[in-house]
């Protein structure tokens, strides 16, 4: 699937990303244009997205990245984690949502298992989500240990961003889901891990459920953006899954997931009061029904008679 885009017409790039690192302490006063009059600079805007309609609204609404997130599994397809998901669903729901974005960079994880053997397999996994389903990156768990991975994917001219802290993929390892670097050990290897990623040409990483003070070290250590997500202010940009932010995931929230709207209790109550006015006979109304014109009900009432 090929992505036509105009550079200079507001769509988001990879260099676009990266330039970001230096302006992400500040908002830059210069409006930008394409993106609805949004200041461009100041922090990264980033959003899970896994269909059509979704994808459309955050890209109108100036989000900078679309991530196609294996959280999909959970919150969509509902999986217990994110450890079932497969190629062909993530290719599926990313060709989905690059249907529905045309400014933002749109960025596809990876699942578990599609990089995790032989590399060439994974780097003709990540191949498939620029060629056949429209990503412009993919996004790979862990850090020290995927150096080589990244590199090769990198070399393949396929842009890659990080992820570490808490990986997802990594949940029966952790026992859970649980903040990580809160010991003198652990907060010295994700030093390593976010020095790691950077060194083997990752573009940005996700910093995912640690510290706030050991995620503002990696922000200001590394060159390459951070996209915190349970990881502080002083990251780069922020990161949430759609479904937590707006109220529609099932079951406990993050602490870090900040909800901006209650979109389960609206669709709740919406189609309890679809149900009773089906039920009661009042929908639909005389004015949302189609009608024959005077000469064909004259017709069919003889037809009747007759």
């Amino acid at each position: 699937m090929s992505t036509a885009f105009d550079a200079g017409n507001g769509k988001i790039t990879v260099p676009d990303i990266l330039s970001r690192k230096t302006t992400s302490s500040h908002i830059d006063s210069r409006a930008d244009s394409g993106r609805g009059g949004n200041p461009r600079g100041g922090k990264i805007v980033c959003l899970t997205a896994y269909d059509y309609p979704t994808a459309r609204l955050l890209d109108e609404a100036g989000v900078d990245v679309v991530l196609v997130g294996d959280s999909l599994g959970m919150v969509v397809l509902g999986y217990d984690n994110t450890l079932p998901l497969t190629v062909e669903e993530m290719l599926h729901h990313t060709r989905a949502v690059r249907r529905g974005v045309r400014k933002a960079l749109l960025v596809a994880d990876m699942p578990y298992g599609s990089y995790h053997a032989d590399k060439g397999e994974a780097v003709w996994n990540a191949l498939r989500f620029i060629k056949e389903a429209g990503a412009e990156a993919v996004k790979v768990e862990g850090g020290e240990r995927r150096m080589e991975l990244i590199a090769q994917l990198v070399e393949a001219e396929i842009p890659v961003m990080g992820h570490i802290g808490l990986t997802p993929q990594s949940v029966h390892a952790f026992g859970g889901f649980r903040v990580q670097g809160k010991t003198a050990a652990a907060a010295e290897q994700l030093l390593r891990d976010a020095r790691s990623v950077e060194a083997a040409g990752a573009f940005s990483i996700v910093l995912e459920s640690i510290p706030r003070e050991l995620a503002a070290q990696i922000t200001s250590e590394l060159r390459i953006p951070t996209i915190g997500i349970g990881a502080g202010p002083e990251c780069d940009g922020q990161i949430l899954v759609l479904h937590d932010m707006i109220g529609l995931s099932a079951g406990h929230a993050p602490k870090f997931a900040r909800r901006y709207a209650n979109v389960s209790e609206t669709i709740s109550n919406a189609v309890a009061a679809y149900a009773q006015d089906v039920r009661s006979g009042s929908f639909p109304a005389d004015e949302e029904s189609y009608h024959l014109s005077s000469e064909i009900r004259e017709r069919l009432l003889a037809v009747r008679r007759s």
